[in-house]
């Protein structure tokens, strides 16, 4: 069963952890994404970085650990850090009982549709033990939307893999399911290919 568009708080039944959006870029006018996660032990991302946002960290219940471009930070409720665009990072929780803590994307980009996606097709039985989608078009579909890249393979190479699988997806309209399933009526009903044109 998919979560329906309206639904404030999403949640990834693989690792446990729940995201709460705040503000969305709809009601930012794309200004900014605001979420509070609650995370679980051992949860987190791998290390990465994004050419087109930042991202403000705030602590809100426990300690979140957060690498950033070779330094370690632990924050503790209201303290605060920021990843800035390029910046190798990644946030993770060390603790033995769940945290919380918030998130600002700057500008939002599409990090709703992002997370939506990912944790419906988690939800649905469709990512694998690593927490990606099994399909490769669907995969395509996803990275394009977070805009995220891994620490390892060459920015131009991710960039033009994943690249031709999302056109490959487009055309054979995986990224208008996925929209349709997981995204806002509101936000589907834009049309996909122009609103993604820009995206880099």
């Amino acid at each position: 069963m998919t979560a329906t568009a309206s639904q404030r708080t999403i949640r990834n039944p693989q690792i446990g952890d729940a995201v709460t959006f705040l503000t969305t870029a709809q009601e930012s006018g794309g200004a900014y994404e605001w979420v509070e996660v609650r995370l679980q032990p051992g949860g987190g991302t791998p290390l990465h970085y994004h050419t087109t946002f930042e991202e403000e960290f705030e602590a809100l219940d426990g300690r979140l650990s957060l690498d950033c471009d070779g330094r370690t930070l632990l924050l503790t409720p209201g303290q605060k850090a920021v990843a800035p665009l390029g910046s190798k990072h990644r946030f993770y929780n060390q603790e033995k009982t769940e945290i919380a803590f918030r998130v600002k994307v700057l500008p939002a980009r599409s990090f709703e549709k992002f997370l939506r996606m990912q944790y419906g097709l988690a939800r649905d039985g469709r990512t694998g033990a690593n927490g990606m989608p099994k399909s490769m078009l669907e995969l395509a579909v996803v990275i394009r939307m977070g805009e995220s890249y891994l620490i390892g393979p060459p920015v131009w190479f991710q960039k033009g893999m994943f690249g031709l699988l999302y056109l490959i997806a487009r055309w054979r309209g995986v990224e208008r399911r996925l929209l349709a399933t997981y995204c806002p009526e509101s936000e589907q009903q834009k049309g996909a290919d122009e609103r993604y044109a820009g995206i880099s």
